[in-house]
């Protein structure tokens, strides 16, 4: 009977459940691995032949000691956390779950942008301090408001994800632009493809969507945000790392930038002294946009269905095409 390990299930634990991985093998689970000790995770692979993870790095120093692995099952999109290279190098599979979240980061990308221009949160917080209750009038609000229609939506990468943001941004009637490191055909009349330059120039929101990878670590950089409109909104549903969280705490205490609304960071859980946390106009999340009930199970249902296609002798959703 093959040998499966789960090293991180907790996450995704709370309100689901693995029976379905007992029926595949001799199925062993851990709520929690400890990821800065990569002694832990090798005696916890041990002699398994299948590795399900989803925040859990595995390195090549993991991989080289870990002589029996022969598949790596990533519980989510990203996989920076993994060395790929190492992986294909020694003949291992290694799967991931492309589209299960796409709906759900789309939504909360909006979620985001919604809070900063219409402060939905704030004003809810304020009326329960009775603001509303003890003032002299039917209305109040604390902090500008403002409407999407008419603004632009500028959009850096665009894969699935992003697509599904430009046909919200499109609803609200924004003008919807976009940047791909690799020009992409398009056949929506209302949408328009730029260079990056001209995106970060023109645009009123900017809304990260693409991996992060060496050439894309500190993207929005002091140099890209003196391009930006001093009113512009940041939105990062991505990677934290995208962005030089030091520059853009700069931008915007100095008033060159609107606001910075992010589900990420650059190293999580969040730091204390990350410098986006004491910054200006700055709304920030737990990395929550993949976490959507509906959204959790979809992910559980399709790293199993990768595991039975890789046991069934046909691989899908593989990241190394071995």
């Amino acid at each position: 009977m093959v040998k499966i390990v789960l090293l991180d299930g907790y996450k995704l634990n709370n309100d689901l459940n693995w029976n379905e991985l007992h029926t595949l093998g001799d199925f062993h689970y851990y709520d929690y691995t400890v990821s800065i000790n990569d002694d832990e995770i090798i005696n916890r692979i041990g002699n398994a032949e299948i590795v399900i993870t989803h925040k859990t790095p595995i390195n090549n120093y993991v991989i080289t000691r870990s002589t029996n692995l022969k598949y790596i099952g990533i519980m989510g999109t990203g996989y920076d956390m993994f060395d790929i290279k190492s992986a294909f190098n020694h003949d291992i599979v290694v799967t991931n779950v492309p589209t299960y979240a796409s709906d759900a980061v789309a939504q909360f990308t909006f979620s985001l942008l919604l809070e900063v221009v219409s402060q939905v949160g704030l004003h809810n917080q304020l009326v329960h301090q009775k603001r509303w209750s003890q003032g002299p009038d039917f209305t109040f609000w604390d902090k500008p408001l403002f409407e999407l229609k008419g603004k632009t939506l500028g959009i850096i990468g665009y894969g699935r994800i992003a697509q599904k943001v430009a046909k919200i941004g499109h609803a609200f009637e924004m003008n919807v632009v976009f940047y791909n490191h690799r020009p992409k055909e398009i056949k929506e009349t209302w949408l328009k493809q730029v260079s990056l330059d001209e995106l970060l120039t023109i645009s009123d929101v900017v809304s990260l969507h693409i991996i992060q990878t060496p050439q894309t670590i500190n993207l929005i950089n002091k140099k890209n945000l003196s391009k930006m409109k001093q009113s512009a909104i940041l939105i990062n549903t991505s990677r934290g790392k995208l962005i030089n969280e030091v520059d853009v705490a700069d931008a915007l205490n100095h008033d060159k930038l609107y606001a910075l609304a992010t589900d990420v960071a650059s190293k999580e859980p969040i730091l204390n002294t990350n410098p986006i946390l004491e910054a200006k106009n700055v709304f920030i999340t737990p990395h929550i946009a993949w976490a959507p009930f509906e959204t959790r199970k979809r992910l559980l249902e399709i790293t199993i269905s990768n595991l039975k296609s890789y046991l069934n002798g046909e691989v899908i959703n593989a990241i190394n095409k071995i």
